[in-house]
């Protein structure tokens, strides 16, 4: 009798859901890409407001034309190496679905690349790592291009209400909340 690994069920539909533009970009060595329908703006790195009492990967926020961002750096997220800010470190503004509604959220990453059209026929599922545990729910699945690999976030998971935004939601029920 033949065992099967567990892996999460992702039809030829599901990936097909997948096609479409992406906005790709560097953290460290690795490529990611996020749907260009959630991608807002790409902005410069600008002076970032430190928050207290929030985790490493919450840089602050911004100012960004009368809005408060939140900043979230994705290295510190993924748990990578911290690596000095340069000339090529930009952040991208996302909009994501929170508990209250959508809002605009800025990732700070190291390098912004290209806007790419991916294929359905050039995407997989999010890797299985056997009886490993290892969270790939922040992965829509890994894009094959020529000899790269893109791997393709989730940013509702990465940073909407089941990611970093819970830090910074306002509880919509308390009038006082926003005074």
């Amino acid at each position: 009798m033949e065992e099967k690994a567990e892996t999460t069920a992702v039809t030829d539909e599901g990936l097909g859901a997948l096609e479409g533009k992406y906005l790709t970009f560097a953290l460290g060595k690795e490529e990611y890409g996020v749907g260009i329908l959630k991608v807002r703006e790409i902005i410069g790195l600008m002076d970032i407001t430190p928050v207290p009492q929030t985790p490493a990967y919450v840089k602050g926020v911004v100012n960004l034309r009368g809005r408060v961002i939140p900043i979230i750096e994705l290295r510190a997220k993924f748990n990578m190496e911290s690596k000095k800010f340069d000339d090529r470190t930009c952040i991208i503004v996302v909009e994501v679905e929170g508990a209250a509604g959508s809002i605009q959220v800025g990732m700070l990453v190291d390098s912004v690349s290209e806007v790419l059209n991916i294929q359905k026929e050039q995407i997989e599922p999010p890797p299985v790592f056997g009886s490993t545990r290892l969270d790939t729910e922040n992965i829509l699945g890994m894009a094959k291009l020529k000899n790269e690999v893109k791997i393709l976030l989730d940013v509702d998971r990465v940073i909407g209400k089941e990611g970093a935004l819970e830090h910074f939601e306002i509880d919509a029920e308390d009038p006082d909340a926003d005074q």
